[in-house]
């Protein structure tokens, strides 16, 4: 059974990035919520309880078991949890004058402490806290203070249990990683065998002890997640997968034909539909947002499920949901309102009384990747922008038509081929292109004309929660909107988008 790491959940909005940090120290860790875990799993060989936007003095503040581990696995408690730990064996935690927040620095270290071998004096640590702990129980050490927190971190006596009031898995807690494996490397003794290689191993060994010789269905998207996913499973159970890849007709200028190239050279049994009509009929005179992505939903639905019906005795159905979609679906205050259906396949899995399979459930996208990588997924397909369910739907403002459909396709290839040619495709974490419900007077070849004006968009972003519009060099603009205007026929204006996600959002639909 492999060795893991378990992360209690409080609430904060710095949980993931815990684990992220644990991962990159190679050892195999799990969020859980602070209440689901009601016994302490054989193969875990350390806890850390998270940050919490609660204060520990709440009268409905999250209260852990502790019991069921402290004192039997090496537990690190990071700021509400180091003040939890601190409240419940009668210390005193209390608001702090003045909210601490932002970049401290170590003024004191315990050179014989092991959580804290290896930080250097005056090292910086990120805080981000209301409350301060200021009188600690007499079983309790201090092992590093900064000039306005003097308990930022402790010792239990007797036990390898510790408490930091700072963030360690930020970026700006500059040995924070280091921190972080000498608590589950040394402390914990983990061994940090965890890699994308033994991952690979590990997974496709489940895999084939748990479906057999049963069927698989599997939703193709293009997307890294589905084929990564793909990649997987064709590893483990070979002819028995099936991919189903649905063309919308909202996809991007040759999509169908790379993706259907890519899977069918290492092997996948991939089915190909093409349904652009089927949905362009459903769209028509659709111009509300939210309905255009209803009725993309349920229509691809529909066609997969129309398609999967002709094989026979499929028993599973394969979904790229990664880890983050699974966290977000059990948070601390329980399940959330809003699954993304449409990524998921929603829906299918009652419809077609299948059961799930989802063999990248507990790898974030940058691990997805990596192990993508590893099974020889072209390079051009693990980092590819991201890419709406909806497709061009939600890039084309308005109704949607084919025609329309064909000129957002050639301004979109144009635009990203100019931005791989000029070294700017990677260093921008999404670009697109919107075909907008404007038309405007344009002068071509001593002709007046009246056509289509079109957007173009590039943002900068880590995990599309915020972003920032990309600085991109006025000569590759000014070449790109040439090109799509002399070559694009039905376009005569080109704009770019200079908003920052907020306000805007990153797709304008």
């Amino acid at each position: 059974m492999e060795e893991m790491i378990l992360i209690l959940d409080f609430g904060s909005q710095y949980t993931q990035l815990i684990a992220r940090k644990v991962r990159e120290i190679h050892v195999y860790c799990e969020i859980k919520p602070f209440n689901a875990v009601k016994e302490l799993p054989e193969n875990v060989k350390g806890v850390i309880l998270s940050g919490s936007p609660a204060s520990v003095n709440d009268p409905d503040a999250p209260v852990p078991a502790l019991e069921l581990w402290r004192g039997k696995v090496p537990v690190l408690g990071v700021c509400y949890g180091a003040q939890y730990l601190a409240h419940s064996l009668g210390g005193k935690v209390q608001s702090s004058p003045s909210r601490e927040y932002g970049r401290a620095r170590l003024s004191y270290i315990d050179s014989g402490s092991r959580l804290m071998q290896g930080v250097d004096l005056q090292s910086q640590v990120w805080m981000s806290h209301g409350d301060t702990i200021v009188g600690m129980p007499g079983s309790f050490r201090k092992i590093c203070s900064t000039d306005s927190v003097e308990f930022a971190g402790f010792k239990i006596e007797g036990e390898e249990t510790y408490g930091i009031q700072f963030h360690p898995e930020v970026h700006h807690s500059e040995q924070g990683v280091r921190m972080l494996s000498n608590f589950v490397r040394d402390i914990c003794g983990c061994k940090g065998e965890w890699t994308s290689e033994s991952f690979i191993e590990a997974t496709v060994r489940d895999l084939r002890e748990k479906l057999g010789d049963d069927k698989v269905i599997l939703g193709l998207s293009g997307g890294v997640d589905s084929t990564v996913a793909a990649y997987l499973l064709n590893r483990a159970i070979g002819k028995n997968l099936y991919g189903i890849f649905v063309d919308t007709g909202l996809l991007r200028k040759d999509e169908f034909e790379s993706v259907m190239t890519s899977c069918q050279q290492i092997g996948i049994n991939v089915i190909g539909v093409k349904a652009g009509p089927i949905f362009y009929e459903k769209l028509k005179g659709v111009t509300d947002p939210e309905k255009k992505r209803k009725i993309i939903g349920a229509t691809f639905i529909e066609v997969f499920d129309a398609e999967a019906q002709k094989l026979k005795d499929v028993k599973w159905l394969g979904q790229g949901t990664i880890y983050p979609d699974v966290i977000e679906s059990a948070p601390v205050k329980g399940p959330s309102a809003t699954i993304k259906s449409h990524h998921n396949v929603g829906g299918l899995p009652e419809r077609m009384n299948l059961k799930i399979v989802e063999p990248l459930r507990f790898l974030f996208k940058d691990e997805v990747r990596e192990v993508g990588g590893k099974l020889g997924v072209p390079h051009d397909l693990l980092y590819r922008h991201p890419f709406p369910g909806p497709g061009l739907g939600i890039r084309i403002l308005g109704d949607i038509t084919e025609e329309k459909v064909r000129i957002l396709q050639e301004v979109d290839a144009i635009f990203l081929k100019n931005l791989r040619k000029a070294g700017w495709y990677h260093k921008c974490w999404q670009a697109l292109s919107v075909l907008l419900p404007v038309r405007s007077v344009g002068v071509m070849g001593d002709e007046r004309t009246y056509e289509n004006c079109v957007a173009l968009r590039a943002v900068t972003s880590v995990d599309g929660m915020t972003a920032d519009w990309v600085h991109l060099p006025y000569d590759l603009l000014a070449e790109t909107s040439s090109e799509i205007i002399n070559k694009v026929r039905g376009v005569n204006r080109v704009v770019y988008d200079i908003s920052s996600k907020p306000p805007a959002t990153i797709e304008w639909e």
